[in-house]
């Protein structure tokens, strides 16, 4: 009798244990769907394609994945970000896509590898920067630059803070 209650709670102890491993398992496949398949891709509305397009084209190196006659979808030189701009007033917008930016209170952050190398084309280049190569207390190594819409752009290495 004894060995027949021992028994059933290893069984017992089994099933409740196989429940919680397929719990957690199915909130792993849940959460790891839920990121895969989320993807920011910032969008300006803007009457600038043309200016926009050449501004990060040319001077940050971004590739263009898709554009027509009214929108212009952007992606960073390895393909890790998108960025996207959009005509206003287009008539195939819906009204909350419509009104154009007005070229204040956005900015955009691009980490990069070598922040001093970059400063250094984009001076060769005669881009207006905003903001000269400095380091910060928290870490960054950066500098500033703004896009044909007024979309500040902080070019930034991180590193660990000073003093750490």
């Amino acid at each position: 009798m004894h060995k027949k209650i021992l028994l059933m709670k290893k069984i017992m102890l089994l099933i409740a244990v196989s429940f919680m491993l397929t719990n957690l398992f199915s909130q792993s496949i849940t959460n790891s769907k839920t990121e895969s398949t989320m993807k920011l891709n910032a969008g300006i509305i803007t009457d600038k394609l043309a200016e926009t397009k050449a501004f990060y084209t040319e001077v940050l190196g971004f590739g263009v994945s898709f554009e027509n006659e009214f929108y212009l979808l952007l992606h960073t030189p390895n393909h890790q970000a998108e960025l996207s701009f959009l005509l206003p007033n287009h008539p195939t917008q819906k009204t909350v896509f419509q009104k154009a930016f007005q070229g204040q209170g956005m900015y955009l952050t691009i980490e990069v590898e070598d922040v001093d190398a970059l400063y250094q084309d984009l001076k060769t280049k005669n881009i207006p920067i905003e903001i000269e190569l400095r380091d910060e207390v928290w870490g960054d190594r950066h500098f500033a630059i703004v896009d044909p819409n007024g979309v500040g752009i902080d070019l930034v290495r991180y590193t660990a803070p000073v003093g750490e």
